[in-house]
């Protein structure tokens, strides 16, 4: 058995070892957070699109570098959400009313501690992991905003801030009650403050208190996890009237939240860094999520307009030529082309060689496609030599069957090309993988989805517009 000292130093060992894991994980979100912004990768064009996610990214960032530890505040209106954030200040900060709610936009105030002792009246010493600063962060009421806007505002905040304090002042309604479900969902650690207890005799209070604790929330809180406070009471005094009677009059009180105070620093201390570490991973995996797609979205959108480009060059080059030998060519030329061009635009740059092995193996999974472009450019290119030929001798008669006949031409070579293109952007995309499936498979599955209609209306429209 353990003697009181060397059970002591156990103690100390363990919270000595749970400081430094501490410590490195919010060394290792500090890291992986810069990593991710110097390797974003983004084009002038893509980052146009992501202002948001990468500014998000870089205050991430900021706050970790700070140590800022974030406290976000929701509740209906007039629960006292902003009297309660001046009473753990210790100073009037944040405008408090309840007419219509003051807070319209989202507040905050950076509170920097010099002292935790002194800003919190504590007597206990507080370890030196905690924070420097503590932003405290003032919502809109959530009845004053309609359903969309508040539960989009409450996911933003609540996944960006380390606690959530929820302010309610009595009996919680069916509207608080899905608002703290939603915002149970972000995964952070919530306070479930019942304010203004200083307005109920003793008896009622506990029995909202019970209520609220074994009927309301037990899906949602524990018991630990719900506080009692008042944070703007009114206190009563005698005075006399001017008639000399005796009279009350009611000021201000000292506000009762010394309990949330010493449970917002627990929170600080046991789980400050590591809530700020894994908050920031969290955020930042999702942001990271979301500027992969935007970024992909961007680079789909500029590999389609190359794609397209590739297309009308090959159709209108098609078109035009009479000699089958120099369409073939030039087709597998503009393909390879595409397949180069396309390559450098996703950062992976190919060679000609390497292009044209790539070419092979889309083209053996092509199968009818490729045929049936050889087989127009071998009939129909001859077909349209002929009638190139007999133009002197017909006065210009064949000309007509000569265009339409090289539309047919170019239409199948552009479908082609399309075709092409659509297979090897989604080869790159996926990091020059053809993924779990074979090539033939993937092959398959972009032909299926390919308006091949659609593709050869739209080369008619712009070999049209391109004569005139």
């Amino acid at each position: 058995m353990l003697s009181p000292e060397d059970s002591q130093e156990l103690t100390k060992a363990i919270d000595d070892f749970k400081t430094m894991q501490s410590e490195q994980n919010y060394r290792l979100a500090q890291d992986t957070l810069r990593r991710i912004l110097v390797n974003l990768d983004l084009s002038q064009r893509e980052r146009a699109g992501l202002e948001t996610e990468i500014a998000e990214l870089s205050e991430m960032l900021i706050k970790l570098d700070r140590s800022v530890f974030q406290v976000a505040v929701f509740g209906m209106v007039g629960r006292g959400k902003s009297s309660l954030l001046n009473a753990l200040i210790g100073k009037e900060v944040f405008q408090a009313g309840v007419l219509h709610g003051v807070t319209q936009e989202r507040q905050q105030v950076v509170w920097e501690i010099e002292n935790w002792q002194d800003a919190f009246d504590l007597d206990k010493d507080t370890p030196a992991t905690l924070q420097e600063a503590i932003e405290f962060i003032d919502t809109p009421g959530i009845d004053e905003v309609d359903g969309a806007e508040r539960q989009l505002l409450a996911s933003e905040i609540a996944h960006q801030v380390d606690l959530i304090l929820f302010v309610i002042a009595g009996d919680i309604t069916e509207l608080e009650l899905k608002t703290l479900s939603q915002l149970r969902s972000a995964g952070k650690p919530i306070l479930l403050v019942f304010n203004k207890v200083d307005l109920f005799p003793d008896l009622d209070k506990l029995a909202i208190y019970a209520k609220i604790r074994d009927e309301r929330v037990t899906e949602i809180l524990s018991p630990n996890e719900i506080m009692m406070v008042a944070a703007a009471p009114l206190a009563i005094r005698a005075s006399a009237r001017e008639d000399g009677s005796m009279g009350v009059s009611y000021h201000p009180g000292t506000p009762q939240v010394a309990e949330l105070k010493w449970r917002i620093v627990e929170i600080l201390q046991h789980e400050g860094k590591t809530l700020a570490a894994l908050n920031a991973m969290l955020a930042a995996d999702r942001i990271q999520k979301q500027t992969i797609d935007r970024k992909m979205d961007r680079r789909d959108e500029g590999a389609n307009d190359i794609i397209w480009q590739s297309v009308m060059t090959k159709a209108i080059s098609i078109a035009i030529n009479p000699i089958t030998a120099v369409d073939m060519m030039a087709g597998a030329a503009i393909d390879i082309a595409t397949i180069v061009r396309l390559s450098k635009f996703y950062g992976m740059p190919m060679t000609r060689s390497g292009a044209m092995k790539l070419l092979q193996t889309i083209a053996m999974g092509m199968g009818g496609v490729k045929i049936s472009e050889s087989i127009a450019n071998l009939g129909l290119s001859g077909i349209k030599g002929v009638l190139a030929m007999l133009a002197p001798a017909t006065g210009g008669i064949s000309i007509a069957p000569y265009t339409a006949v090289a539309l047919t031409q170019a239409s199948i070579a552009g479908v082609s090309t399309y075709a092409i293109g659509q297979i090897t952007k989604t080869y790159l995309a996926n990091g020059a993988s053809w993924g779990e499936d074979s090539p033939k498979a993937v092959i398959a599955q972009i032909l299926v989805t390919i308006d091949e209609h659609s593709i050869v209306d739209r080369i008619k429209q712009e070999i049209g517009v391109s004569k005139k």
